[in-house]
């Protein structure tokens, strides 16, 4: 039988490799014959991997450390590896979401990889609405170095709410993902960008506690009526740096069963069409998030 994915041998990096869509995404991987690099804080326990690097992907050196432990030539990155803003402040998700992405593709990726070489980032639908406020991410996009990234966004880092930070960092990199198909693809490097609508993953509980119910999560993946698995977005990011997509780059592609659609024919609201920097905006986020806190902790102390 043909090996149409063409994986066989091939160098893979994949962050967020420990769970969800990141472990998923490894576990097709190795089926397929990769040789695996998982980066993760938490041991990958996926039988067969190359190696698991345990790294901190909001801490720079981090990185520099854990990409001394790979190849010099690298075939394909996926780029899993996210925080929601839950649990995390605003510049540990910022980081984690988007610098360590940029910092990764144009200081290693770039060299690494040649003719043929393949990218995929997971972003999120949340980031879908990075066409529409271009201006709020050119700041940030254009940026080269770790440093200027933490620079520009050093206000927001110290008034918007760390949620904020995760749909923001999504935009950031699906703008990212769209400027990096250009340039690198000059040279023949892929560059593609997934957006996961609702995932059961192990931050389903936080983005439930962030729409008030499962319910309301289930009503953000479309027609489907329940949460995609780990598998059904792993799926379409294995497929996307494969050589069965070897004429696809510059692709935001969209997992969400329908939800854009419904959005787009004003079938349903969308709420994340608005600016994820207005300092007005953050303020008002700030203090609904603080009274929801307060409100749940002095709920806690009645019972």
């Amino acid at each position: 039988m043909k090996d149409y994915f063409g994986y066989k041998d091939k160098i893979c990096v994949v962050t967020g490799a420990a769970s969800g869509m990141g472990k998923a995404t490894v576990e097709m991987l190795v089926d397929l014959g990769a040789k695996v690099y998982a980066i993760d804080m938490n041991e990958c326990n996926v039988d067969w991997i190359t190696k698991f690097i345990k790294c901190d992907l909001s801490k720079k050196e981090e990185i520099d450390k854990a990409f001394s432990e790979i190849p010099d030539h690298i075939d394909a990155f996926f780029g899993i590896a996210g925080l929601s803003g839950a649990k995390t402040d605003y510049r540990t998700t910022f980081d984690c979401n988007y610098t360590a992405n940029m910092y990764i593709t144009l200081n290693y990726l770039k060299n690494r990889m040649t003719k043929g070489g393949s990218i995929v980032y997971c972003t999120s639908t949340a980031g879908l609405e990075w066409k529409k406020f271009k201006k709020e991410q050119n700041k940030v996009v254009n940026c080269k170095t770790w440093e200027e990234v933490q620079k520009v966004t050093e206000k927001l880092a110290n008034n918007a709410p760390s949620t904020f930070a995760y749909m923001y960092s999504k935009r950031c990199l699906s703008h990212f993902a769209c400027m990096q198909a250009v340039e690198l693809g000059k040279v023949g490097i892929r560059v593609n960008n997934v957006l996961p609508g609702s995932t059961n993953t192990g931050m389903k509980q936080e983005f439930q506690d962030m729409v008030g119910s499962e319910e309301g999560l289930i009503a953000e993946a479309g027609l489907a009526g329940r949460l995609a698995n780990s598998e059904e977005m792993a799926m379409p990011m294995v497929f996307l740096n494969s050589e069965m997509a070897t004429f696809i780059s510059g692709l935001d592609m969209v997992v969400d069963f329908s939800d854009t659609c419904l959005k787009e024919l004003k079938l349903k609201k969308n709420l994340e069409a608005i600016s994820a920097t207005n300092p007005i905006i953050c303020m008002i986020a700030k203090k609904m998030l603080n009274k929801s806190a307060k409100n749940a902790l002095n709920s806690g102390k009645e019972e």
